[in-house]
């Protein structure tokens, strides 16, 4: 896609989806929640966006993705995500992957990135010598029964209070370096910022990132891990 496109990027998360058009300075926020299907939050961003132009469409999809298609609802909104025809539905083109991956690529600044979303819930990516490879950590099981997820996010938050959940934040981060031989942590998502001391070789990523990330999906340079059959099976 040539460069002097205009892309529309659709940050989906559970509090907001927040949009932004190329050249425009100041995101659109438009209020989530638990109930918002895939017709509700088309709705809302063309109502949001008045006839804005833009040639193409980047989204961030809280949740897995496979082959750009979103292959389980999400945990935290409504349903009727998995299945629904984007591009039809913008007119435009489409690309959708993991919202967490898309932070990760406008995070990432070489090597072995590992990134982790502390927002709702947990989001992880990463990026090894320029292939995305999104992940589905929030879900695994940690301990006692629970999940990464019952730990680093909001839940863990507030049931763990800040500083034992600090805690665990810097264990599960040091944890997870050595495990996937990462070179550096990116941390983003709201609550990143609540912590008083960063892991080593970690630093605060930016919810703007996501924004960034969206307009690299289209630069062909940057190349995707795709899964093998079995694996999306």
């Amino acid at each position: 896609m040539a460069t002097r496109s205009k892309i529309l990027v659709v940050d989906v998360g559970g509090t907001h989806v927040k949009l932004l058009i190329t050249g425009m300075k100041t995101p659109i926020k438009i209020d989530s929640s638990p109930s918002l299907t895939a017709k509700d939050m088309l709705r809302d961003v063309k109502a949001a966006l008045k006839d804005r132009a833009f040639d193409a469409v980047s989204i961030g999809y809280p949740g897995p993705v496979v082959q750009g298609r979103p292959m389980r609802e999400p945990y935290n909104l409504g349903g009727g995500w998995v299945g629904f025809n984007f591009p039809k539905a913008f007119g435009k083109p489409v690309k959708i992957v993991n919202d967490a991956a898309m932070q990760a690529l406008g995070s990432y600044k070489g090597g072995r990135m590992l990134f982790l979303g502390l927002g709702t819930g947990l989001g992880s990516a990463m990026i090894v010598d320029g292939v995305l490879q999104p992940m589905e950590l929030a879900h695994l099981p940690y301990q006692h029964g629970k999940t990464y997820e019952d730990y680093l996010g909001l839940r863990g938050l507030q049931r763990l209070g800040k500083k034992k959940w600090e805690q665990k934040v810097h264990e599960v981060v040091a944890e997870l370096q050595v495990a996937l031989e990462a070179d550096y942590v990116i941390l983003g998502g709201g609550n990143a910022k609540k912590l008083k001391e960063l892991p080593d070789k970690t630093s605060l990523g930016s919810n703007q990132n996501a924004f960034l990330g969206g307009f690299r999906m289209w630069d062909m340079k940057t190349r995707s891990a795709e899964p093998r059959p079995s694996a999306a099976r």
